[in-house]
């Protein structure tokens, strides 16, 4: 390890970190200020000058410091409240000027100090990069030094200070239920912008990344620069983007939501920020969904074979809540006859499940379903050669539930207030040791049977009521609830990795890098009609990598793009990411089955190029024409999906051929250059009049 600072002239002091294709560089200022950022991406392209004089401002006021809080700046938003007791809030920072970076091997980190002038407080800011990819990863530590308790009204993680201004334009996703990542641009010439959830999950509602540009774009050269800043914390959170009018800089921050809940630190107590993680790409918002992805693919996920992305079949279409072992088998030989590779029982396995009402919590078979234990299902599906999964949701719990039966405390509740269900059932608290132990428990008694490799874990509810009335720590509850939800999720990583995690809240309810770096994939959405499910894929795509996207081709109908699809058409939505099969397989005709193996079989040939390639997206999928490109060195795949008002003649045009190569399309004879191809290739819909799939190999 090497410890590294530089000083040059006299100019003041600086620290610089490295990612891929830059830097991350460091100024230090006074103790007003502390740690700011001078510089970030490969080349300067903006003036980072303090902002001019403000009136009524102060000096800390007008630094872009990396974490801020009130009693430093006083007109200014800031990143940590601290409440010292007795009327006494805030926190005078003294900073370091002692940074540190510490080098091991590709990954550099930057650490800075402070406390407040009271001597209770002690702030730690580390800031992370990697010579492996261009993401900066920053969080704090924050903790009492002092002799009687510190609250924490906000603990932000610290903030990005951007060279956009004066004002920005903000891309985010949103949406609902069944309707997720949705794209929204915002222009903020002045003014905050705050997204976020109170939920006790990321939510449907809006996902913490943000894409930041200029109003009216910085251009070096043929580039536009963008930044993308996330979030990765898979509880209440919030994000807020402050453009001051006439500023040339906009700041965003972000962290555990400070709305719904405080943070108790008793004496010798820390507290760890979430980490927020941002990228900064000079060609605009096609680089950044290129770098979120070679993070998430390199960094985040633990391996990018398929013997984490099976071609699974889901049950709950087919059967709801009426699980049996012999209607299951049934679907599972259908399932092995179309070459999926994995069998994942729903919802509706457990005792006294027979709706949506009951029986949740109650986690060991049914033993009116299932007299003889699971066991002979998963022979039989064992036996056809594929693998066998299973569907949970640890965090929830009917009314009538033998657990809460015996521990109605174990459930959020406020106060006498009656309780509420939502989707007829309660929610865990996960932030008490008893109940995140209770959990791993079951969750060990399941999984000790080696036969079980693939887990589903769904949250299907918000909640409700949080906190725990008479504990000091109580409105700390979704800090600690996302707290013992990674805890949980990291111990079936650790003690099972052969199983593979899904996670699922209500569909794309819980996806951030926090979860992606727990789990294997994530369901997008409930979702599965197809046109309507392409639009929300199109969203997800622009900030979260393919090998992660769960996608199921079903029989159901979408809720809003009515135009009719084709098998192949649904089947090529779910190519796009890991492909999953949830129609009920006992209504398909001969030939849908038939034409379901070919799909697959095609699936399996392009799923390295699908997960690993580059992404480039060609229109939106409400145009005519809409293709999803995924290219790596050696191939490039394109799925083309259509409308009935398409053009007779179609061409698209890829982005990820190597000019000088020569390529193969589709297995032919005659070969062409990537130059040559770029200028268009002719869609022939020789797979359907609405998809169709270009694959080009290179051969020379």
């Amino acid at each position: 390890m090497t410890d590294l600072t530089t000083t040059t002239g006299d100019q003041p002091r600086t620290w610089s970190v490295p990612t891929a294709t830059g830097s991350y560089v460091v100024a230090f200022s006074d103790s007003a200020g502390g740690p700011m950022l001078q510089h970030w991406g490969p080349e300067p392209v903006r003036d980072w000058a303090p902002a001019d004089d403000h009136g009524f401002e102060a000096v800390a006021d007008r630094l872009p410091s990396e974490l801020t809080a009130l009693g430093t700046r006083h007109t200014r938003g800031t990143d940590l409240i601290v409440d010292h007791g007795d009327g006494l809030v805030g926190a005078r920072l003294v900073w370091s000027d002692d940074l540190e970076v510490i080098v091991d091997g590709s990954e550099h980190t930057l650490r800075a100090r402070a406390s407040d002038t009271t001597g209770n407080l002690r702030i730690t800011l580390v800031i992370e990069t990697s010579t492996e990819h261009d993401a900066v990863r920053k969080h704090a530590v924050v903790g009492n030094a002092g002799d009687r308790p510190l609250v924490l009204d906000r603990a932000f993680a610290p903030a990005w200070e951007l060279p956009v201004g004066p004002g920005a334009t903000v891309d985010l996703l949103g949406g609902h239920w069944a309707r997720e990542f949705g794209e929204f641009r915002v222009p903020l010439p002045a003014g905050e912008l705050t997204v976020g959830s109170r939920q006790g999950v990321t939510s449907h509602t809006y996902s913490p990344v943000l894409g930041i540009s200029a109003l009216e774009p910085i251009v070096d050269g043929t580039s536009t620069i963008a930044y993308g800043i996330a979030l990765a914390w898979p509880g209440s959170w919030r994000m807020l983007v402050d453009a001051i009018p006439h500023r040339r800089r906009v700041r965003v921050g972000g962290g555990v939501d400070d709305e719904s809940g405080r943070i108790r630190l008793e004496p010798g107590e820390e507290y760890r920020t979430p980490d927020t993680v941002g990228i900064a790409a000079p060609d605009g918002a096609d680089g950044l969904r290129r770098r979120w992805h070679d993070l998430q693919r390199h960094r985040l996920a633990r391996d990018l074979s398929p013997a984490h992305r099976p071609v699974l079949y889901n049950s709950w279409y087919a059967t709801t809540f009426d699980v049996r072992p012999e209607h299951q088998l049934q679907l599972a030989r259908r399932a092995a006859e179309l070459g999926v590779e994995a069998f994942v029982v729903d919802d509706g396995w457990f005792a006294g499940r027979d709706d949506d009402r009951h029986g949740l919590g109650n986690w060991w078979p049914d033993p009116a379903a299932f007299p003889d234990g699971l066991d002979p299902l998963i022979v039989g599906v064992l036996d056809l050669g594929l693998r066998f999964g299973i569907w949970v949701e640890p965090e929830a719990v009917s009314p009538d539930a033998e657990v809460l039966q015996e521990h109605p405390d174990w459930i959020y509740r406020a106060g006498d207030r009656p309780l509420v269900t939502s989707r007829n059932q309660y929610v865990l608290d996960l932030g008490r040791v008893d109940v995140r132990a209770w959990t791993k428990d079951w969750l060990r008694r399941l999984l000790a049977d080696e036969r079980i490799s693939y887990l589903k874990w769904d949250m299907n509810r918000p909640v409700s009521d949080g906190g725990r009335p008479g504990d000091p720590n109580g409105r700390a509850w979704s800090v600690q609830h996302a707290e013992g939800y990674l805890e949980v999720m990291r111990m079936l990583r650790e003690e099972f990795p052969h199983v593979t995690v899904e996670a699922c809240s209500g569909g794309g309810g819980r996806i951030d890098l926090a979860v992606l770096e727990v789990s294997d994939v994530v369901w997008p959405s409930d979702e599965t009609g197809p046109r309507d499910r392409l639009a929300i894929q199109h969203g997800f795509l622009s900030a979260y990598g393919p090998h992660v996207m769960s996608s199921w081709v079903t029989d159901e109908q979408d809720r809003l793009d009515r135009e009719p699809a084709s098998l192949e058409f649904r089947f090529l939505v779910g190519m796009g990411g890991v492909l999953g099969i949830g129609a009920d397989l006992t209504h398909w005709s001969e030939a849908d089955l038939a034409r379901g193996r070919e799909l697959i079989e095609l699936y399996r040939e392009v799923r390295s190029t699908v997960h690993t390639g580059r992404v480039e997206l060609h229109g939106r999928p409400q145009d005519s024409v809409y293709a999803v490109e995924y290219g790596t060195d050696d191939r490039v795949v394109v799925f083309v999906y259509a409308r009935r008002d398409r053009p007779s003649e179609v061409t698209v045009a890829p982005r990820t051929l190597h000019p000088e190569r020569r390529y193969r399309l589709g297995g032919g004879e005659q070969t062409a250059t990537g130059a040559e191809l770029a200028a268009g290739v002719r869609v022939p819909f020789a797979l359907a009049a609405d998809a169709d799939v270009l694959v080009l190999d290179a051969v020379g």
